[in-house]
């Protein structure tokens, strides 16, 4: 056991240029920047081991950003072993994109939206700076380590809620149910269905109180950074038209206001099921906060009583944490790729793609209206036909390919531990995780980078399964359930392995 060595780093990775916003179904082009998106990174080595955890304001991590970043770090600093960058994004639905301009996603090459009239940075241009910038973030955290401590704990601060909404009937047999490859495919279960419909039962999931907090100290027990582990997705002003980290910038904000310039690390925890947004009682949060705010904008009330709360959180545990700095602690960082059991397209489903394809595709683009109505339009139709294109080509290779590879992380810090992986992982995975945990704290990363595999399908449990609708089928779920139980027992597997190994 050797001295912790600690280093920090943060780059601003907004764009002032026109550039595409990422996390609906049409394409948004920004119109400036509402707070600043960024990337932080935080390395912590004992000389034994290593970790570099790197967070992003982005709505996913592709695997070539990954290997992009990777590749850079190492041809600044070949010293640094860029396997042990585990890199997550927040979620939010107002980073920029920067996918690959080959087509709209991995799965339908040469399928693009037509852009005539619309002047934007391509996601192969903000792609070549982001990775910059984050590969920076990474060598300067790496540079800069120096002797320090370490505090965990964790606190309670309600910032997710169920967004899937059960219902008594079967939605798809209602009359003039909508039925499509983006959001039509509802059963007893709608993504932010109305709570005011007479047949509303109850939510599908509930919420997730716990915050885990791991807080940085320098030689002089001085707090110089806390890496934040949240269960939601940074989701309030997930309709804007401009960048911004979401509710991260006024946590960010509301810290630093406390605490000075500290570096803050946002990991989201399991949270594919649950959002920062209310749907039941929306009347009395908005009295409360107009009588709490006055005339602060909806969204961004929302954003700065999640701040209060986290904040609330953070002092409460640090407190308390902050009297236990652990200066000299075993450190251990295994990667490892597992394989999970794909969620297997159907006969039925295939042809009905094939159906639903050959529909979208006999559907022309829109050539009249303004440009940016052209591209709001052709976007969703194009995301329509790609999502059936999607579930065309793992019908046709699921036989041959039955298993799904994920990189997965496991990191030993002492008494606490963190796991990664790649999906919008519902809640329940993650208390199964946790409840079985052989350490004092685990956290659990989603949406995490992977090599050569592209993140950000949601997996869904037994019980979202059986009540489909967004999130819960044929689109959304690339890995079932069964493959969410063998994610579960995986990282047991090396949970348990490094916790003997003490």
């Amino acid at each position: 056991m050797s001295n912790l060595k600690i280093g920090w780093a943060e780059r601003d990775i907004s764009i002032d240029k026109p550039i595409n916003i990422f996390g609906q179904f049409h394409m948004r082009i920004s119109e400036g920047i509402m707070d600043p998106i960024t990337v932080n990174a935080l390395v912590i080595d004992n000389d034994e081991d290593i970790v570099v955890f790197l967070s992003a304001d982005l709505v996913m991590i592709r695997s070539y950003l990954l290997e992009e970043v990777r590749e850079k770090v190492s041809k600044i600093n070949p010293d640094i072993p860029v396997e042990k960058i585990l890199m997550n994004a927040t979620h939010t639905h107002t980073g920029a994109s920067y996918y690959s301009d080959s087509g709209w996603d991995d799965s339908a090459v040469n399928i693009q939206v037509p852009l005539e009239d619309v002047n934007i940075v391509t996601g192969d241009e903000y792609r070549a700076f982001l990775s910059d910038q984050a590969a920076e973030a990474v060598c300067e955290a790496f540079d800069k380590r120096a002797p320090g401590g370490i505090a965990y704990g964790y606190g309670f601060a309600v910032v997710g809620h169920s967004r899937r909404v059960v219902f008594f009937d079967d939605l798809s047999k209602r009359t003039g149910a909508t039925k499509n490859s983006l959001v039509g495919m509802n059963g007893h279960a709608q993504m932010y269905g109305s709570t005011k419909d007479p047949n509303f039962s109850h939510y599908e999931a509930g919420s997730d109180p716990f915050i885990n907090i791991l807080y940085t100290f320098d030689s002089d027990n001085k707090l110089t950074g806390a890496l934040i582990n949240v269960p939601c997705p940074s989701q309030v002003s997930m309709h804007e038209y401009m960048l911004s980290a979401d509710f991260w910038h006024d946590v960010r904000l509301a810290l630093r206001k406390e605490h000075g310039d500290i570096f803050i690390l946002p990991q989201t925890a399991a949270s594919g099921d649950l959002s920062p947004i209310i749907l039941h009682y929306r009347k009395a949060q908005e009295r409360r906060f107009k009588l709490k705010y006055g005339e602060l904008n909806g969204n961004m009330a929302t954003r700065k009583d999640i701040a209060e709360r986290i904040s609330v959180a953070f002092n409460e545990v640090l407190s308390w944490a902050g009297k236990d700095i652990k200066t000299q602690l075993p450190l251990k960082h295994i990667v490892k790729t597992i394989h999970l059991s794909k969620r297997l397209i159907t006969d039925a489903e295939y042809e009905s793609a094939k159906s639903g394809l050959t529909g979208l595709e006999k559907k022309e683009f829109k050539t009249d209206g303004t440009p940016l109505e052209r591209l709001h339009a052709n976007s969703i139709l194009v995301a329509g036909r790609c999502r059936f294109i999607g579930v065309i080509k793992r019908y046709e290779t699921q036989k041959d390919e039955p298993k799904q590879p994920m990189e997965l992380h496991v990191i030993r810090i002492g008494d606490i531990a963190f796991a990664s992986n790649r999906f919008e992982l519902y809640m329940d995975y993650q208390h199964r995780i946790q409840a079985r945990s052989p350490f004092e704290q685990t956290f659990i990363v989603q949406l995490a980078g992977q090599r050569s595999c592209n993140n950000g399908t949601y997996l869904c449990t037994e019980r979202g399964e059986w009540g489909k609708g967004y999130s819960a089928g044929m689109f959304c779920n690339e890995v079932s359930p069964q493959g969410g139980q063998e994610l579960v027992e995986e990282t047991l597997n090396v949970l348990n392995e490094l916790h003997k190994g003490e």
